[in-house]
């Protein structure tokens, strides 16, 4: 909670690209700022300075600290205001509070002036865990900008590969997240490259970068291409594009690699850290995703509106006398479902989430409602984690 005491001035600020609309109240309610600001620093600054000259203590509340909102924030700190986050969800509930339908700037930013001055147990403050939080979101956003584009990169490469030697596709495809093949097909990107290569050169440049698999690698290889004997026309073309795709994956890989070494680093320093990832499945990108969505979790009211809000909540469809049962959730944050869902496929080798997940299946749902159900369950048990600030505690599955 953010303490307003000798506060002067609520400066409530709806954030867009090129300019704000700030709203300023006093403790008493009367309001004594309602017009747009550029997103610059002087003009920014400007404001700043005259609202401390006149009122004292300025409170630069936000409801988005990153992004398109941090620098106000940066500028409000470097001017010796204080600053605030109101969270998304509590804003929305607020809003509903107030009269009419329209959404404006000019309504939202005194929407977040009134609610710092008259509900500030809304607020939340903006320390280091925020600027973390803050970097963390930056780096995963192009974490994921990467994934897309390794995904796209594999599944061309995939597809070449089965236009022209599907065998070969069926060796090599599952196997592009490994470095040594990337690698390889750097070197050698057609069928005809890898057979002039040889099993011996192949195996001497696979080797260094993966030696257990580097010789059934080469003999799977070398089954595949066995089994075709006819040239696809335009197979050649092969030799141009598959290695500078490869070389292509193999940057992008890297670049995830470092990323992720980054984004570890910046999650330990996290007060959270600890609590997240003591929860069995929960790793570096998994744990960044679920502390940038739910935070501490103090922005939802119960275990039940974190799932809600992760689209984990089952649905009942049903209508007159047709019911078709639970179906999952078309709704909610799907970056965040999938981290949830992702945790819950790497907890399986938990033996209490193992366990639950073996129930799920014994009652009749299929692998992804039974991952779905685990998901749900932990979702609940990281809210109670996070509202206490507790560990992770294994406990029995529950027999029912």
């Amino acid at each position: 909670m953010v303490d307003i005491d000798g506060v002067g001035v609520f400066l409530g600020l709806d954030v867009g690209k090129h300019a704000h609309h700030g709203h300023g109240l006093t403790p008493a309610g009367k309001k004594v700022f309602d017009k747009p600001l550029p997103n610059s620093e002087p003009k920014l600054r400007a404001v700043f300075d005259k609202l401390k000259a006149k009122f004292g203590t300025v409170l630069l509340v936000v409801d988005q600290p990153a992004s398109i909102g941090a620098l106000p924030l940066s500028v409000a700190r470097n001017a010796g205001c204080q600053v605030a986050y109101l969270p998304g969800l509590a804003m929305r509930r607020i809003a509903d509070l107030y009269p009419g339908e329209a959404k404006t700037e000019a309504k939202d930013a005194a929407v977040i002036a009134d609610a710092a001055r008259t509900m500030p147990h809304n607020l939340r403050s903006l320390d280091l865990a925020d600027e973390v939080t803050a970097e963390l979101t930056m780096l995963v956003g192009f974490d994921q900008d990467l994934a897309g584009e390794a995904n796209r990169t594999s599944n061309r490469i995939c597809g070449l590969l089965t236009q022209f030697h599907p065998s070969l596709e069926r060796v090599l495809g599952p196997r592009l997240d490994h470095p040594a093949v990337t690698w390889l097909l750097e070197r050698y990107g057609s069928p005809a490259a890898l057979r002039k290569a040889g099993r011996r050169k192949l195996a001497e440049v696979v080797r260094p970068r993966a030696l257990r698999m580097a010789e059934q690698l080469v003999d799977d290889i070398f089954a595949a291409l066995d089994e075709q004997t006819v040239v696809v026309p335009a197979t050649g073309t092969l030799d141009v594009i598959v290695p500078s795709l490869a070389k292509s994956l193999a940057a992008v890989h890297e670049q995830r690699r470092a990323l992720e070494a980054r984004i570890e680093a910046l999650l330990e320093v996290h007060p959270l850290s600890k609590v997240l990832t003591s929860m069995p499945g929960i790793g570096v990108r998994t744990g960044a995703r679920i502390l940038i969505d739910v935070g501490d979790g103090s922005s939802f009211p119960s275990a039940a509106h974190l799932a809600a809000y992760a689209g984990l909540a089952p649905a009942i469809r049903s209508s007159g006398t047709s019911i078709r049962g639970e179906q999952p959730s078309r709704r909610g944050n799907k970056q965040l479902k999938r981290a949830f869902f992702l945790s819950a496929f790497a907890a399986l080798a938990d033996p209490v989430s193992r366990a639950y997940y073996d129930k799920k299946i014994s009652q009749g749902k299929h692998h992804t409602q039974a991952l779905l159900c685990l998901a749900r369950r932990r979702a609940d048990v990281l809210f109670a984690m996070l509202r206490d600030g507790t560990s992770y505690e294994p406990q029995p599955a529950p027999t029912g």
